[in-house]
C-alpha cells in the first residue's frame, strides 16, 4: 500500500485531525522560507525584525518589512495544498490548522479554523495603546505607519525576534495538539522554538504524525509515524485522491 493511501486511511479514521504548517507550504505560493536555501536571510539582515532594533530604527525597519512582506509577500496567492487543506476541513476531514505562517494563504483558501501561532502580516497593531489597523496601501504611504489614536509607531501584528508568541495562538495550539489523534506535520524543519514543541506534544498524547516535507526534519526520525517526501501540493493532492476513493 502506498503511502498516499495510508495517509488517507489514516484521515478518514481520524476522530480529530490537526494540520500543522511551516513555511513550505507556502514556498510554491512565492513566499521564501527565512532559511536554508533560497531562505530570506541570505538576502536580508535578520536584524530587521529585532524588536529592539525596530523600536531603534521603525523608518529603516519598515522600509525593509514593506518591500519583503508587502510589496513581495502581498502578491502571493494559495497554492494546491492550501485548498485541499481547506476542502479537508469543509468535508470535516480537518478540525484545525496550526500555522508558523504570517501570509495568511490558509484563511484566502477558505480554510476557517485557523491558529496563527506567529501572528500575521494583514494587520498592523499600535506599539503604544495597541490599536490594530488592517493594513492598506494609505497606511503605508508614508512609513512608519502612525496610530491615528495615539500618534506612536504601528508595527505588523506578527512575532518579531523578541517578542513573544501570543498567549491565546499559543495556548489554543498547544490544546489543539493535545486533542488531536492524527497531525499531519507540513512545510516545517522543525527547528523553530516553541513551535517546535506543539507535534512533540501531540505525539506524547498518542497522535499518529503524518509528515510532507520535502526533506527530512527534526520530526522525521524521532516521532513520524509516515514520511511523505514530496512537495506539499503535490502530496495533498495525492492523499486527498485516494481519500475521495474510499468514500
Amino acid at each position: 500500500m502506498n503511502k498516499y493511501r495510508k495517509a488517507a486511511e489514516l484521515i478518514k479514521g481520524s476522530k480529530h485531525t490537526t494540520v500543522f504548517t511551516g513555511a513550505g507550504v507556502s514556498v510554491e505560493s512565492g513566499v521564501p522560507p527565512f532559511r536554508g536555501e533560497n531562505g530570506l536571510w541570505n538576502d536580508y539582515d535578520p536584524i530587521i525584525l529585532d524588536l529592539k532594533n525596530f523600536y531603534k530604527h521603525p523608518k529603516e525597519s519598515w522600509e525593509t518589512i514593506k518591500e519583503i512582506f508587502y510589496d513581495y509577500f502581498g502578491k502571493a496567492e494559495p497554492n494546491e495544498a492550501h485548498k485541499v487543506i481547506a476542502r479537508l476541513e469543509n468535508a470535516g476531514y480537518v478540525q484545525a490548522v496550526i500555522t508558523q505562517n504570517i501570509d495568511n494563504l490558509h484563511q484566502r483558501a477558505g480554510s476557517k479554523n485557523v491558529f496563527e501561532f506567529h501572528g500575521n502580516s494583514r494587520n498592523l497593531i499600535c506599539t503604544e495603546c495597541g490599536e490594530k489597523y488592517p493594513v492598506s496601501d494609505k497606511l503605508l504611504a508614508d512609513l512608519p505607519p502612525k496610530c491615528s489614536e495615539c500618534g506612536e509607531v504601528l508595527k505588523p501584528d506578527f512575532v518579531f525576534f523578541g517578542e513573544a508568541i501570543p498567549e491565546r495562538e499559543e495556548s489554543l495550539s498547544f490544546e489543539e495538539a493535545e486533542k488531536a489523534d492524527l497531525f499531519i506535520v507540513i512545510g516545517t524543519t522543525g527547528e523553530v522554538q516553541p513551535a517546535s514543541f506543539i507535534p512533540v506534544v501531540a505525539k506524547s498524547k498518542g497522535a499518529q504524525i503524518v509528515e510532507i516535507n520535502i526533506k527530512k526534519s527534526n520530526f522525521t526520525d524521532d516521532i513520524t509515524k509516515i514520511f511523505i517526501q514530496e512537495k506539499a501540493s503535490t502530496a495533498m493532492k495525492k492523499i486527498e485522491a485516494e481519500l475521495n476513493k474510499l468514500k
